[in-house]
């Protein structure tokens, strides 16, 4: 019997999940990572295939995941659904609110504050958790915009890698979902019904990525292999693993 093309998609994404897992060394034997869960597309599907990649006996990691709530930013994500989707994944979640101070120098925009606190609010719950690794949710064209942004406005060949050892403690980002295509991700939220956040946040569109990938979308139709050429050009210059 031929396999639907929900099985072809979810043997896809489990595919490039799997190889982006191995090949950057993502996992260790041991590892206690959190997830940070925003309630958007990405990090549902990143919650959901690592919950499935920690029933695999080896390397034994064990999860927690973690939500952020932003009480001076006007969007909001549905916590009892979040709640529910983590416990049917065998996955604790824990919520934490933080907010900042809107900034005069043009130069630290809202999206780059929230980040900011965000990840910091991340780290210091890691911590607490005794947690040595935190998963985020971005996928292969999330680093290919970081890549184009940082090239167009700072001069410089970087991208957020796929693993990242900080230097200030015993601790790294992973992002599992490096090799999986954004157009998988949004086909398996409809699959799957992953439910939208209550409210989007008022920032989303202002930012310079969403003209980026604008223009890698118009990259793609002009050369159908630029994904690759890019992801090529990161992995040659050793930009995709940073110790």
């Amino acid at each position: 019997m031929p396999f639907t093309s929900e099985q072809i998609l979810e043997r896809r994404i489990w595919k490039h999940l799997n190889k982006g897992l191995i090949q950057y060394g993502l996992l260790e034997e041991g590892d206690r990572i959190l997830i940070g869960l925003s309630g958007g597309k990405d990090s549902l599907a990143l919650l959901e295939f690592l919950a499935r990649r920690a029933q695999i006996h080896r390397p034994k990691i064990k999860l927690e995941a973690l939500h952020v709530r932003m009480s001076n930013i006007e969007y909001e994500s549905d916590t009892s659904y979040l709640k529910t989707f983590a416990e049917e994944h065998n996955v604790k979640l824990h919520i934490r609110e933080t907010s900042f101070e809107m900034n005069t120098d043009h130069r630290k925009t809202p999206c780059f504050l929230c980040s900011w606190n965000r990840r910091k609010m991340l780290f210091e719950t890691a911590q607490e958790l005794g947690c040595n690794k935190i998963a985020l949710g971005h996928h292969q064209d999330d680093i290919i915009h970081t890549t184009l942004m940082n090239l167009t406005f700072q001069g410089q060949f970087s991208t957020m890698p796929a693993r990242l050892h900080m230097k200030k403690f015993p601790m790294a980002i992973i992002r599992p979902m490096c090799m999986v295509a954004e157009k998988d991700l949004n086909e398996w939220s409809i699959l799957r019904n992953y439910q939208p956040q209550k409210k989007r946040c008022p920032y989303e569109h202002e930012s310079n990525r969403t003209d980026i990938k604008s223009i890698f979308q118009k990259l793609e139709q002009l050369n159908p292999e630029a994904r690759y050429s890019i992801w090529n050009a990161l992995e040659s210059e050793h930009k995709l693993i940073e110790e």
